[in-house]
């Protein structure tokens, strides 16, 4: 079925793309950014909560671009299951890859069908899933854009990528290192073992690097094999989406960016 685009679609800053008419209700109001806001804060010491809402969340969203039942979705950096209910409750055949065994028995036994593996080299044919999806792990890698390319690789023609990362100049982009971060990611580190008598977990330069919107939207515009359905601030109400036109300013405020794309 084709769609056709919505009278009024916003354009990106730079960007040319087709906004499609959402398939399912979304509504990114001001009280669902403070729940998302609040549960960041308890990210290590309530993981089920955090990760619990996050997932329920990200699903709902990603239900606006596709149709999630029936379609098979791959979850890159899927983590220890809580991604895996939420988009099963919505009828989709799920797999998680991570490359981090830890992350993934992080609730017991990993979800059946795991595959451990690098995101940055998918061990997947090319266009094997409906549905490519990665939260928060771009910020994670040290080659994000060779990942996110193999994400479209993966995806069939007319399929949906979704991915969407923490910017490092927004106040989490040190996660639990922030707002030090701001003072450079290997202090932030340093002050924080200090501080805790243990190393964070995540390190910048080992598993925590500095990766820009401005990076974000240039990848989006050099990819050839997809076209952009829509580049937003993830976390922020809907009508924070002019932030993104304002250079310095998207860094800071946009806080998680999320590019949505349509495989060719």
């Amino acid at each position: 079925m084709v769609r056709r685009p919505h009278p009024s679609a916003d354009r990106g800053p730079g960007l040319e793309y087709r906004s499609l008419v959402p398939l399912a209700p979304f509504r990114p109001t001001l009280a669902r950014s403070w729940r998302l806001f609040s549960a960041f804060r308890v990210e290590q010491s309530d993981p089920d909560r955090f990760y619990g809402l996050l997932a329920a969340d990200s699903a709902g969203q990603v239900a606006t671009y596709a149709r999630l039942d029936g379609a098979w979705v791959l979850d890159v950096g899927g983590g220890p299951g809580y991604f895996a209910a939420a988009f099963r409750e919505r009828g989709a055949r799920y797999t998680a890859l991570d490359a981090d065994a830890g992350e993934l028995s992080g609730r017991g036994v990993p979800e059946p069908g795991t595959v451990m593996g690098s995101g940055m080299d998918l061990p997947f044919a090319d266009g094997s899933f409906d549905v490519t999806y990665s939260s928060n792990v771009l910020e994670h890698v040290p080659d994000p854009w060779r990942m996110a390319d193999e994400m479209v690789r993966v995806t069939r023609p007319g399929g949906i990528v979704f991915l969407s990362y923490t910017l490092w100049w927004g106040p989490w982009g040190g996660h639990e290192t922030a707002p030090w971060h701001y003072l450079g990611g290997h202090r932030a580190a340093r002050r924080y073992e200090r501080t805790h008598g243990r190393r964070p977990k995540n390190v910048f330069g080992e598993s925590l690097f500095a990766v820009s919107a401005a990076s974000g939207l240039a990848w989006a515009r050099s990819t050839a094999d997809a076209d952009v359905v829509a580049v937003l601030p993830r976390y922020l109400p809907r009508w924070a989406w002019w932030v993104l036109r304002v250079p310095v300013l998207r860094e800071v405020v946009t806080w998680n960016l999320a590019i949505v794309l349509r495989r060719r």
